[in-house]
């Protein structure tokens, strides 16, 4: 365009000409040849930056009619060629699924809902944040060899592990056998056997080992060095276990008696192996989260354990005491001071353990997934596989097999010359002697990593009802089409609005659901980090092995976000919100009202309370924060990028970062005045500095503070924390969260900051409008997708910009659906 190329050779090319451009950006010599994808994308970079106010550096440069005639011929330009590229080629191409799809998928496919082989495969690569990105998820050597093992491997498992179902264990615990003699060293106030309410010898195998009188009394959480698991039971054989147990929430008193409680204790079972302390962190939680209620009741669960591993009581939120050795003797412990009434725990009385379960019928559905209802018997000759699967007609079987597989298998339909393949890799195996089971595997096994598994296309054709319908589970249930999803493509319905936004509703509100938000939050949010960074006991030793708090802080966080899709909300509570969702342990963390239970419920948030909104949750607070210190460079930045959608450009590689002076000898805000003397370091911080000084207020795990606490310089406090451990650290500066925004406006605590980000929901509202089209599409939203972005904000404005009615306009609109937006649109 002549004027543009006027208006950037006059107000531009002094900077960016050719002796000694600026930001090594020469626009005398960069061509305007924009079907050049690369040549594109840095035109791209020079309209944002100029329709954002950032080049030129001196606004006087332009005026504003300037900026706007510009601005707009850029993106005529642009936005045409970018458009032509998309109808050309899509907007991305096939991708891979990641390692949580693939192993969703075969979980699906195999009727297999426990299976695990993710840690099979190697990690995916990110890219715009997600593991879900065309870009990343590419195929390498290595990569195929490990889904090769990872499909062989769950085929194995699919396969009935024998020609009757496993023998089923029954196991019973009373008494003096609930513990493994080992696990009752050390003092008494962490664990006793009790009879009557009252404590006895600890020892478990004297007299009366069995006595259905006596309870195991537990107060301590299962953190190493400490472990406990029922005495001599071991899983046989990998599979789900039916745990029963009797059991009450206590309250320890002086003289080691018990009494009831007045709250329930959460607790859970940890599979781990039969041996000492677990030091190596190959414990998973298993058999879901149990409010033990003070009334004796009797509870029941299954546990998944694999073989040669046991399970141990978890009970959260207790305290891990100090363990101390005294000449050379077993340990003991130091336990902390009780808490007014009584230290919580529960008692024990008796536990039951049944399986592994197998289905009713036999062979499981996993096996008649893959061989139907053909008979079964003993592997003969050397066959090492499980079982062997006898046929009359093995070519009539293998045939009808094969494609009854991959209709199953395949998320849209196989013609019968791609069996081919298939069929031929199944008749060399048997010409070679394989048994017929094996034979089968190996085909079953090749197509579960062939292109019509392993990727995922794009909607390129009006008709590509299939493609559709796998974009929308991938979406929101990270798994394949389920029957009634897959029967809309068949019928070539997808298309059609209505259809289309009754099954956005079916899957949203189904048990796959809770997928998409685990892992959309995961990477988005960063909450998959949440449980690293320990915090450092020397400066806040009241969250010392405190895992109840970082479990019911992540469990927030996602609940809250699955309300804002369930319920509609409007984005405007990603900032600030009139409720909070909580349990008895953020009550007590938040200063709320005191709550019962370890359950999320919603609850009204004080009108005083900082809290409420995802800005200030304590997951958000935490992955932002080092456990040691809070910085607000790292908050102001994470959260102008991850919920503001105004990413700040990368630091200088030779600039150091801002430390927080731990001695409490300097203050943040002197760290940040030295950091930014620099005025070209100050203008970059000045866009979200001033935010993360907002949530200054908030320690490293969400908790309210005044003042910032060090190890040297300022008032020293001192004590004796929840395990048992001494502690000293200093209260130094008051919090000063005041600050300015870019734009010149100011706050003076987090509650006006709140006010000030909510004001814009537009700017929220297309923030996560670009996360759902990552997650959703594979791609980044395209310089082709903005006008449909913002015809879909239009759309949204007048009801507040909610959730849900971004999530349904993007599935409607053609960003999602490939070539052509869904027909007769509804309200």
């Amino acid at each position: 365009n002549p004027r543009a190329a006027a208006l950037i050779a006059e107000k531009c090319a002094s900077c960016h000409g050719a002796d000694e451009p600026q930001g090594r950006l020469n626009l005398t010599s960069l061509p305007f040849a924009l079907s050049d994808r690369a040549v594109r994308s840095r035109w791209i970079r020079i309209h944002d930056r100029v329709d954002h106010d950032e080049m030129p550096p001196d606004p006087d440069d332009l005026t504003a009619e300037q900026r706007q005639d510009l601005v707009a011929m850029l993106a005529a330009s642009l936005h045409d060629a970018d458009a032509n590229d998309v109808a050309q080629s899509g907007r991305g191409s096939m991708r891979r699924l990641n390692r949580d799809e693939y192993q969703q998928n075969l979980r699906d496919v195999l009727a297999l809902p426990a299976l695990d082989i993710r840690d099979m495969l190697p990690e995916d690569r990110e890219g715009h944040r997600f593991n879900k990105t065309t870009e990343t998820l590419d195929m390498s050597r290595v990569q195929l060899a490990a889904y090769l093992d990872a499909a062989e491997s769950a085929l194995q498992q699919a396969l009935a592990s024998g020609i009757e179902p496993p023998s089923v264990t029954q196991y019973r615990a009373v008494g003096r056998r609930l513990f493994t003699e080992t696990s009752t060293f050390g003092n008494q106030e962490a664990m006793f056997f009790a009879k009557d309410a009252k404590a006895i010898d600890n020892k478990l195998l004297e007299e009366s080992p069995d006595d259905p009188a006596i309870e195991l009394a537990l107060f301590r959480s299962a953190h190493w060095p400490y472990y406990g698991y029922p005495q001599g039971f071991v899983a046989p054989l990998a599979g789900e276990y039916r745990v029963r147990f009797s059991a009450r929430a206590v309250l320890q008193i002086p003289g080691f008696e018990l009494k009831p409680a007045s709250q329930p204790l959460p607790m859970t079972f940890r599979a781990r192996k039969p041996s000492g302390p677990d030091v190596s962190g190959d414990v998973r939680a298993t058999g879901g989260l149990i409010d033990i209620q003070p009334e004796r009741a009797d509870y029941e669960t299954t546990v998944q354990l694999k073989a040669g591993e046991t399970f141990e009581y978890s009970l959260l939120g207790l305290p891990v005491p100090l363990a101390r050795n005294v000449d050379g003797g077993p340990p003991t412990y130091r336990y902390p001071p009780f808490p007014e009434g009584g230290q919580p725990g529960v008692a024990f009385q008796w536990l039951e353990i049944e399986g592994p379960l197998s289905p009713g019928d036999w062979p499981p559905p996993s096996h008649r997934v893959l061989f139907d209802e053909l008979p079964i018997r003993a592997p003969q000759n050397g066959n090492v596989l499980s079982v062997e699967v006898v046929s009359g007609e093995p070519q009539e079987d293998a045939r009808r097999l094969l494609r009854r597989f991959v209709d199953r298998a395949a998320r849209q339909p196989v013609p019968d010359e791609a069996l081919q393949t298939f069929e031929r890799l199944i008749q060399a195996r048997l010409q070679q002697g394989a048994p017929f089971a094996e034979a089968m595997l190996a085909a079953y096994k090749a197509f579960l990593c062939s292109g019509h598994v392993l990727y995922l296309h794009e909607p390129l054709k009006d008709d590509d009802h299939y493609a559709i319908a796998s974009r929308l589970s991938h979406f929101l249930t990270n798994t394949r089409p389920d029957p009634p999803l897959m029967e809309y493509a068949r019928n070539r319905q997808l298309r059609n609005a209505d259809v289309l936004r009754a099954e956005t509703n079916r899957l949203i509100e189904s048990a796959g659901f809770d997928r998409f938000v685990q892992n959309f939050t995961d990477y988005w949010l960063n909450l998959r980090h949440v449980h690293r960074d320990e915090p450092d006991v020397r400066l806040h030793p009241e969250y010392r092995f405190d895992a109840y708090l970082v479990e019911s802080m992540e469990r927030e966080t996602k609940t809250f976000f699955t309300a804002m899709v369930r319920e509609n909300l409007p984005v405007r509570v990603l900032i600030d919100a009139d409720f909070v969702f909580a349990n008895d342990r953020l009550a007590q963390h938040y200063e709320l009202p005191p709550l019962s239970g370890s359950a999320m419920r919603k609850v009204a948030r004080p009108d005083n309370s900082p809290y409420g909104g995802l800005l200030t949750q304590g997951a958000i607070l935490k992955v932002t924060a080092n456990g040691t210190t809070t910085s607000p460079v790292v908050r102001g930045a994470w959260i102008m990028e991850r919920l503001i959608g105004q990413p700040p450009p990368p630091p200088p590689a030779s600039v150091p970062a801002v430390e927080p002076d731990i001695r409490g000898a300097t203050t943040i805000r002197e760290l940040l005045a030295l950091h930014t003397k620099d005025a070209a370091c100050a203008s970059c911080h000045a866009r979200f500095d001033p935010v993360g000084v907002a949530l200054e207020n908030f320690d490293i795990l969400g908790g309210w503070r005044t003042r910032y606490r060090g190890l040297e310089k300022g008032e020293p406090v001192s004590g004796i924390d929840r395990a048992g451990h001494d502690f000293a650290y200093t209260l130094s500066s008051s919090v000063d969260a005041s600050g300015k925004l870019l734009d010149g406006r100011s706050f003076n605590d987090i509650h006006e900051l709140k006010s000030l980000l909510a004001a814009d929901p537009r700017q929220l509202a297309r923030n996560l409008l670009h996360q759902f089209t990552v997650y959703a599409t594979g791609t980044p939203v395209r310089f082709a997708d903005r006008r449909e972005i913002e015809d879909i904000l239009n759309r949204c404005r007048d009801n507040d910009y909610r959730t849900g009615d971004l999530l349904h306009e993007l599935v409607h609109s053609k960003i999602f659906l490939g070539s052509a937006a869904s027909n007769s649109r509804s309200p």
